[in-house]
């Protein structure tokens, strides 16, 4: 028995290239081909949109929270599921709920739940980024400072199972606070090491990298800058090609013209990619929230704490994705890249990730000819429509 989908009537974004009056077929959660529409399957049911355009699913390795769950609050299978499903109204397929510095506790509760989501095959669930707590305490951020503490091999044995039991595992770690051959280690068991809130200098940034290292984690904001005579975290991650970074695009955290000239000066074939930073308060109405016990305040798209930190941002996947298209001016094809692809190779998932080719997964937006968000599917499965 067939389990042949035709998606039809709207054109297609495979990543690459655009196909008109075409057809995207499914079968068992799975691409398995773009076909002229007079070439669709006879056997095949039929789904046509009316217009619009089908690009790929969005992926987000960085979100705290939505639907009024934050990890760190709820670390649960339902927290986990609240906020893929709060981001899948706004085209993100794939996420990495993230755990901010905690408590061993709940980081251990954050790993079980994570587990669960993975079992329960949770639409949208990727993975877990634990970002923190071996952190540095001068560029901490909105990081609870009496949370942040180094890394010991207790910790080390907890993301080895971590890693065992969840499908995608990234943690952010400062350079300066888990030295190169802790790295090392930890690329062993398959996770992805991310250099953030950092203050280290390049050359030690360099080392990490060196010892495995592949990402930096929202660019710009809580890390070394780029100076005249020390280039910084910044400086390393624009120079080294191997290593991919994240970017906050909301006009906030990084100035406009900041984000043209790193794109400019990134050296491939890394590349820099979007995420939301995003908290509890997506897809909601709230005006404020908590984290380890502080308020946090919601108002004209921003959130701080009550000392004007910056605490996360107010953001969903396709803003950030309109914001680089018409604030950045990037091509809309590159600014869907920077949602897509490029997230799912800084993964090293892009085999079946961030385009819609044969053998990748079935995770797609439809979007209206003015880039409103009109349906979202994951796995083949539509679990979001306008």
């Amino acid at each position: 028995m067939s389990d042949l989908t035709a998606i039809s009537g709207a054109r297609i974004f495979d990543g690459q290239v655009w196909h008109d009056d075409a057809a995207l077929l499914l079968e068992f959660g799975q691409v398995t081909a773009i076909v002229h529409s007079g070439d669709i399957p006879s056997h095949s049911e039929r789904i046509h949109l009316d217009g619009g355009i089908v690009v790929p699913g969005f992926i987000d390795l960085q979100v705290n929270g939505g639907g009024g769950a934050l990890l760190n609050e709820v670390p649960t299978l339902e927290g986990i599921r609240t906020i893929c499903a709060a981001h899948a109204k706004f085209g993100t397929t794939a996420l990495l709920p993230t755990l901010i510095t905690d408590t061993p506790e709940i980081g251990r509760r954050a790993v079980d739940a994570g587990q669960a989501a993975a079992e329960a095959r949770i639409p949208g669930f990727l993975g877990l980024h634990l970002e923190g707590p071996h952190l540095s305490l001068a560029r901490k951020g909105a990081h609870d400072p009496a949370l942040i503490r180094p890394m010991t091999d207790d910790d080390m044995a907890q993301i080895f199972h971590a890693s065992a039991v969840l499908p995608n595992l990234l943690l952010t770690v400062a350079a300066e606070t888990v030295p190169p051959e802790r790295i090392a280690h930890l690329i062993q068991c398959s996770a992805i090491v991310s250099i953030g809130h950092s203050n280290a200098p390049m050359a030690l940034v360099m080392e990490s990298a060196a010892a495995g290292a592949s990402m930096a984690t929202h660019l710009f904001n809580a890390m070394s800058q780029l100076g005249n005579r020390e280039p910084g975290v910044v400086g390393a991650v624009l120079q080294h090609g191997g290593m991919s970074a994240g970017l906050i695009a909301d006009g906030i955290h990084v100035d406009p013209a900041t984000i043209a000239i790193a794109l400019r000066a990134k050296t491939g074939p890394a590349r820099i990619f979007l995420v939301t930073d995003a908290m509890s308060l997506t897809g909601t109405d709230a005006t404020s929230f908590t984290l380890n016990g502080r308020e946090i305040i919601r108002a004209d798209g921003v959130l701080r704490l009550a000392d004007g930190t910056l605490a996360g941002a107010d953001l969903t996947m396709i803003d950030a994705i309109l914001y680089m298209h018409r604030v950045i001016g990037l091509d809309f094809d590159e600014a869907i890249r920077m949602a897509t692809l490029y997230p799912a190779q800084a993964m090293r998932i892009e085999a079946t990730h961030g385009h819609l080719g044969p053998g990748s997964v079935a995770s797609f937006v439809h979007l209206s000819d003015a880039h409103a968000i009109r349906s979202t599917w994951i796995d083949g499965a539509e679990v979001f429509r306008a």
